[in-house]
């Protein structure tokens, strides 16, 4: 049983690591209030962010149903902040829930949180970090730091609507038997690619990536 300690959602802001004139929604802000969670649909053409109220600048990259949701937790952030040797605040690497309780490192592909009495959401798969994301921590190497620890939190596409208040509960009500965790796949796809295929076990992959997996592997000399 984990618990959300906070519940992130962020505006329309320039993005300096970009060209002119593109935007981010990356520095997002705890809410003290409840927020609606719905399917956004395609990632290009659909509502972007599972969020409602919560904007997503760069939609080939993020948001659509298999990325409806990102969380990270405490955990991780507490790891992070030994590394770094500074405090890190909810939301600063861009997750809408902050969870505690629970242990994102070790979550399986597709299994299925239930965030206080309404939502249910599954998870997808980790978080691959981008320039926008360096530019706003400001570390050297941070995009492959953050790879390489394999703490990437959590995407979740939304199996049930409805609303969110901070401090809900988040229960795990279903695991998957195929034990592929996150850490284990997001090492495995950016790492150790001689292992492509063990991914294709997590049913809960998104199609766009298994499509890509079995691209690589269908290239692969026999």
């Amino acid at each position: 049983m984990g618990r959300l300690v906070s519940l992130n959602v962020g505006g329309s802001e320039p993005n300096p690591a970009k060209n002119s004139g593109l935007t981010t929604g990356i520095g997002k802000r705890p809410v003290d209030h409840a927020v609606t969670v719905r399917r956004p649909g395609p990632k290009t053409t659909g509502l972007h962010s599972g969020v409602v109220g919560d904007f997503i600048g760069d939609t080939r990259h993020h948001g659509g149903d298999d990325q409806a949701v990102y969380a990270y937790a405490v955990e991780d952030y507490a790891w992070w902040s030994a590394e770094l040797g500074r405090d890190l605040a909810p939301g600063l690497f861009g997750e809408n829930l902050t969870t505690e309780g629970l242990d994102l490192y070790n979550a399986v592909i597709g299994e299925r949180w239930q965030v206080g009495d309404q939502v249910i959401l599954e998870t997808t798969f980790g978080r691959i970090p981008c320039s926008t994301f360096q530019h706003r921590m400001a570390e050297p190497r941070w995009i492959k730091r953050f790879a390489a620890s394999n703490r990437t939190g959590a995407y979740l596409r939304i199996l049930q609507e409805g609303s969110i208040t901070p401090g809900a509960r988040i229960e795990v009500i279903a695991r998957p038997d195929h034990g592929l965790t996150i850490a284990e796949a997001f090492d495995i796809y950016m790492h150790n690619q001689q292992d492509l295929a063990r991914l294709l076990v997590a049913e809960a992959l998104p199609p766009q990536l298994r499509t890509d997996i079995e691209a690589r592997l269908a290239a692969t000399p026999r």
